[in-house]
């Protein structure tokens, strides 16, 4: 699967201590275990040029005091909290200044961001994604990617999750429904 550098974006979701670190609150180790293949990933991204996202999911303390309805305190508890050391990036994976980072509030990357108006900017219509979690965060950014035009590629062994089912779901709709499925073998710049 052949991507034009200049026209591609890697989108790096959620690789932080929360998520991925033993220590972090919602911590998973398939999460863990994709540092690797993801920095391979970035490092071949790199160097042909495409341009590299990350996502983090920030969220000030009081976030979901007044919510209604949705409140992802109450579904996963206080997690990566603005500030803390669960929303940075696992050290393995190094931002460079020439990357972009995105927080997100949500598990949608598009969802109250400057995420889509940066791409658009750039030229950029497709969408390489891995990071973590897949049936949540990667999902979802992916999804809203697709329903905006962009073609969003998952890379299956590239996606942290908590349970097996979870991430064959994931990969399977959106492969059915909106986007498609490479492995990173498959991915080229």
């Amino acid at each position: 699967m052949r991507f034009e550098p200049d026209r591609t974006a890697v989108v790096v979701i959620d690789m932080q201590n929360g998520f991925c670190h033993p220590d972090g609150s919602l911590y998973a180790p398939p999460s863990e275990a994709v540092v690797e293949p993801i920095g391979t990933l970035v490092d071949r991204a790199r160097e042909a040029g495409v341009q590299v996202v990350w996502t983090r999911d920030v969220h000030p303390p009081g976030q979901f005091d007044d919510a209604h309805y949705y409140d992802e305190f109450e579904r996963w508890g206080e997690h990566v909290l603005e500030g803390s050391w669960e929303a940075e990036i696992v050290d393995d994976l190094a931002v460079r200044p020439a990357d972009h980072v995105v927080e997100k509030h949500t598990y949608d990357a598009f969802q109250g961001t400057e995420m889509d108006g940066w791409l658009s900017a750039r030229g950029i219509d497709d969408l390489v994604f891995c990071g973590t979690l897949a049936n949540v965060c990667v999902l979802h950014t992916a999804g809203s990617a697709g329903l905006r035009d962009y073609r969003p590629v998952l890379v299956e062994d590239a996606v942290g999750y908590i349970e097996e089912g979870h991430r064959e779901y994931a990969l399977d709709h959106a492969d059915f429904l909106f986007g498609e499925v490479a492995t990173l073998d498959e991915i080229e710049f």
